[in-house]
């Protein structure tokens, strides 16, 4: 049983600060780093992330669970960096190989004809539409100081909600803000609202916020992030990539079942209070799949994004997914 989450107003300036400082930094696992490039025969594969976040956690048990997935010959590099949109350029230079990364900035992107696909998802949700005291619905925002996150699926399901509910977007008083700077902004009262990714959401409910609409009640469903890689490490190395996908099913499907072996760890990597990560993986499904619904719902998002202005014009699906490596299956409860 999960223990419950404690009141977090002494803990959370310190755990912010821990996860800003993780932001910055890069990591390795898995092995000195190797002049070898990745490939079918060995090498070392660069996988990128974000630091600070359990559902970004993936990439640094791959050495754990390569031998398992037939990829015990690759040796896995990470690298953490502060923001999706520059894991998405660090693919786009080759810096890393592989990304696991938002599928909001995938689509704007491969929008401005970047090279970058989609092979396997990596956890749904992690997603908050989060009030203060006086606002109980989405109507309540009108006037009010709401916090977003650019390129995010939040951003998308909000407009999403506002236009349901009949609210203008430009009657709110829209802040943007980094993933790390909701909380602090939310509890010092610099935004009254905010639509963001985990764990300011969890901080915010602990310190006295409500969720005030459903984020995954619109046609996006729970997107949120995915395994990524380029249409050209595909078309050079398809045998490189299944090895890949194969490994990040491996830790993903070992990660969703094993919580409370590799929690502590990543909490002794990360710094911070483990009781907020256990509340915000409550807020998170893990998976590594691409079924014909999760691909749907990639569709609708970049349909949506065009509609919504956020992209000029929707990329075909075959410009943003590649089907070919991860189980078509639809998972349990997606």
């Amino acid at each position: 049983m999960r223990p419950q989450l404690r009141s977090l107003r002494p803990a959370a300036a310190a755990l912010l600060l821990a996860l800003g400082t993780a932001l910055t930094a890069c990591t390795s696992t898995g092995g000195d780093t190797a002049e070898e490039p990745a490939g079918a025969g060995g090498g070392t594969v660069k996988i990128g992330t974000l630091r600070g976040q359990p559902h970004f956690y993936a990439p640094y048990l791959y050495a754990d669970h390569a031998e398992e997935a037939g990829a015990g010959d690759l040796e896995f590099e990470v690298v953490a960096l502060e923001t999706a949109p520059a894991l998405n350029d660090a693919l786009a230079s080759g810096t890393v190989d592989f990304v696991v990364g938002s599928i909001t900035a995938t689509v704007a992107g491969a929008a401005t004809g970047r090279d970058v696909r989609i092979v396997a998802a990596a956890a749904d949700g992690g997603s908050g539409i989060i009030g203060g005291p006086g606002i109980d619905s989405v109507a309540d925002l009108a006037g009010r100081k709401v916090g977003y996150l650019e390129s995010s699926s939040q951003l998308v399901a909000l407009r999403l909600i506002l236009e349901r509910e009949g609210v203008d977007v430009d009657d709110l008083d829209l802040v943007s803000l980094s993933a790390p700077e909701f909380f602090n902004a939310f509890d010092t009262g610099q935004i009254d609202a905010f639509a963001a990714p985990e764990i300011g959401v969890s901080l915010a409910k602990a310190a006295g916020g409500h969720e005030i609409a459903d984020p995954y009640s619109t046609e996006i469903g729970r997107l949120n992030i995915a395994l990524l890689t380029t249409a050209t490490t595909i078309e050079d190395d398809p045998e490189l990539v299944q090895a890949v996908v194969d490994t990040h099913a491996a830790a993903t499907d070992y990660m969703a079942g094993h919580i409370d072996e590799w929690l502590p760890e990543m909490v002794a990597e990360y710094g911070g209070d483990e009781a907020v990560f256990e509340t915000a993986l409550e807020n998170f499904w893990l998976r590594a799949d691409l079924s014909p619904t999760y691909e749907e719902q990639i569709g609708n998002l970049a349909a949506q994004m065009a509609r919504l202005g956020m992209i000029d014009q929707a990329p075909p699906l075959t410009d943003l997914v590649d089907t070919g490596f991860a189980s078509r299956d639809e998972p349990t409860g997606s």
